[in-house]
């Protein structure tokens, strides 16, 4: 037997390893998801997602924390996306490239896989105790930014690497300055990647729950926040509290919990999905 027979049963190997591993990861998957279902899904009605929590598990919902979720995931996008973005323009298009220039983009590539808890000390220290927020809307928000931060950059960093240049050079033939090309041309041209980067981004911080424990958002709140300032809690949060009961009806509250969640996460990825599409179909 050559080398190149032993190559291609190499080959062969690695990819029959491949599918396996995949058809096993995925028949995991669909047992995982099966049991939440068969638990949950009787659960989730209007009364449901509109209840306050209970110590009665029949009459506990999800409504606090469900508003929770979606004012922290608000107050996240409309912190991380602008800076995220303008700091991914201007270390893309203003930055000189140099030694520095090359450490601070592998420390924000490296930011990216660092513990979500980490950020959530952070964000006690800072936030929290230092700024005064107390565990408020605004101090989640701002440590969940922290964490996203580092991967809506590199998206956006990647997402203009990705324009032809033949779009800048234009632009500069027609008379138009930098800026001008950035906001008329590059920006446009690489919207679908960074909208990607973004709502994966913020598809993760949805689910977090390490670094809200440790800022201080609660597993049990009476209340819907009204304001940035008040206490709250998430989805992930109320499920773990769920979860650590004894009683069968609060398992099956965070089964139904958890079917939740995974629409919302499912859903941000699938939007995420079609704007990649559309954008790589674009330049196609």
């Amino acid at each position: 037997m050559n080398s190149i027979q032993k190559n291609r049963l190499k080959d062969q190997a690695f990819k029959y390893w491949g599918i396996c591993c995949t058809c096993m990861g995925l028949a995991l998957l669909i047992i995982f998801i099966g049991d939440i279902l068969i638990d949950g899904i009787q659960r989730i009605d209007w009364g449901f997602i509109t209840s306050l929590p209970s110590r009665k598990p029949e009459k506990s919902g999800i409504y606090t924390a469900l508003m929770g979720s979606i004012w922290i995931l608000f107050f996240t996008t409309i912190i991380a996306f602008p800076i995220g973005v303008a700091a991914g323009i201007y270390l893309e298009e203003y930055g000189k490239k140099n030694k520095l220039a090359g450490i601070l983009e592998i420390n924000i590539s490296n930011l990216a896989g660092v513990p979500s808890i980490i950020y959530g000390l952070l964000g006690l220290e800072v936030f929290v105790r230092i700024m005064n927020l107390g565990a408020s809307v605004l101090a989640g928000s701002l440590t969940l930014s922290l964490l996203i931060l580092p991967i809506v950059i590199v998206a956006t960093r990647e997402s203009i690497k990705a324009v032809p240049s033949s779009i800048k050079d234009a632009s500069y033939a027609l008379g138009a300055s930098k800026w001008q090309t950035i906001w008329y041309q590059i920006l446009p041209a690489s919207s679908g990647g960074i909208l990607t980067g973004v709502i994966l981004a913020l598809s993760r911080a949805v689910g977090e729950t390490a670094p809200l424990i440790v800022v201080g958002a609660l597993a049990y709140v009476p209340f819907a926040p009204e304001s940035p300032m008040d206490e709250f809690s998430v989805l992930p949060i109320q499920i773990f509290n769920w979860i650590s009961r004894p009683q069968h009806g609060f398992i099956e509250n965070a089964a139904a919990a958890i079917i939740i969640l995974l629409f919302i996460t499912f859903m941000m990825n699938g939007i995420a999905v079609y704007f990649r599409n559309k954008w790589q179909s674009k330049w196609k």
